[in-house]
């Protein structure tokens, strides 16, 4: 099948998370990506976390179906090369400091004057704009003041970082669905290009639901609750006879008095002041306490096969040793088997959202460092004498 972004060309300029999860994304689903990289070290990802013959596994999940050039961006001959690669985008995507590319002579109004229909995704920080522009942002300062890491963890203990790189994944996706958005309005508007502004803090700040709200109208701050969803009940993690935990989710009215039948407290289940959220919440303590009497009582799975027998929203909480195991994780085809660029089997995330005429797909493998530098540049008419001399000198 044709994939819904064939045609269209990326260069991507960004490291680490943020803007190449973007391009990822955006490479799944067709597009070609030409990554540039430093020529010394790449991309620093592919020194994070675990390694496999001195290059990160991660690499291969985050940098699959892309093209590698190595570019010094410093110097005026990358930062030529860079033109011309612009001369033929759709999309730009970069994730430095406010700042940056303007000052190696890549800002927006240069970069549109040679292309009007380019489309630039900046992720940075705090955005483009504002009195803390020029602060330098990781995810993890923007999960932080998007109010994520006060609410995640115990109360009255250390807010605690959710797991995973939460701020950089929602800034992509931020920057994914603006780049739709831009593509969708330059169809419609005789090649119209501009620019997205994402800001890392914005992207966890829009996920916070009814903070502002009820701030805003009862002065109330809300704080972590740890594994409890406050304000609504009951919905928590109740621990089991083995000692691990059922996740319940029983909040909705007529689930409410289902679960209570399976636990057999049919005197919750009946009582008219438990028929809706507002009175459970006032009641969540006692109602936390029936379950957790019933389940601490049972094994993991006697908890789970009655709960799903009965239609009650409920779950293990899964481990990664869980996912790979789980026949729906494979039915689904959100594991697929890959090989690093040794030849060693690798287990990879499948790809989302599923679409069903233009499905993404993993066309090529995570490139090695400068893979595809030749082919890149030649095909913008660098010939193999200049290459070879800009390699001497540290260009690529």
């Amino acid at each position: 099948m044709e994939q819904a972004l064939k045609g269209i060309r990326v260069i991507e300029l960004g490291q680490l998370i943020a803007g190449p999860f973007a391009a990822k994304m955006l490479a799944e689903f067709g597009a070609e990506v030409i990554k540039i990289e430093s020529p010394r070290h790449g991309d620093p990802l592919r020194k994070w976390r675990l390694l496999h013959q001195d290059t990160s596994v991660w690499w291969a999940a985050q940098s699959r179906n892309k093209k590698s050039v190595t570019l010094d961006l410093r110097s005026e001959e990358g930062q030529e090369v860079i033109l011309r690669l612009v001369a033929s985008a759709d999309i730009l995507i970069e994730n430095f400091r406010p700042g940056t590319l303007e000052k190696w002579g890549l800002g927006w109004d240069t970069l549109r004057a040679i292309n009007p229909k380019l489309i630039m995704l900046r992720v940075s920080g705090y955005g483009q704009t504002g009195p803390y522009r020029d602060r330098p942002g990781f995810g993890v300062i923007g999960e932080a003041m998007g109010g994520l890491r006060h609410l995640s963890g115990e109360a009255g203990r250390t807010p605690v970082r959710v797991g995973v790189s939460i701020g950089d994944s929602l800034s992509a996706l931020h920057g994914v669905v603006g780049v739709l958005l831009a593509l969708a309005h330059r169809e419609r508007n005789a090649g119209e290009g501009q620019v997205i502004d994402v800001a890392l803090y914005e992207s966890v700040f829009n996920m916070m639901e009814s903070l502002v709200p009820e701030f805003s109208v009862f002065g109330a701050i809300r704080q972590a609750a740890g594994s409890s969803l406050p304000g609504i009940a009951p919905s928590n993690a109740y621990q089991c006879r083995d000692g691990k935990y059922a996740l319940i989710a029983g909040n909705g009215d007529s689930i409410f008095k289902r679960l209570m039948s399976v636990i057999g407290r049919q005197d919750l289940a009946d009582n008219p002041a438990l028929a809706q959220n507002d009175g459970r919440v006032a009641k969540v303590e006692e109602i936390d306490a029936a379950i957790r009497e019933w389940t601490q009582a049972r094994a993991l799975d006697d908890v789970l096969a009655n709960l799903h027998e009965a239609g009650i929203p409920s779950g293990k909480i899964y481990d990664v040793a869980d996912i790979v195991h789980d026949p729906h994780y494979r039915a689904r085809e959100m594991l697929l088997d890959g090989r690093l660029s040794d030849g060693t089997p690798v287990m990879l995330p499948g790809i989302v959202p599923k679409l069903s005429g233009t499905p993404g797909t993993v066309r090529r493998p995570a490139p090695t460092l400068g893979q595809d530098t030749d082919e890149v540049l030649e095909s913008i008419g660098i010939d193999a004498a200049t290459r070879s001399d800009w390699r001497l000198r540290g260009v690529l």
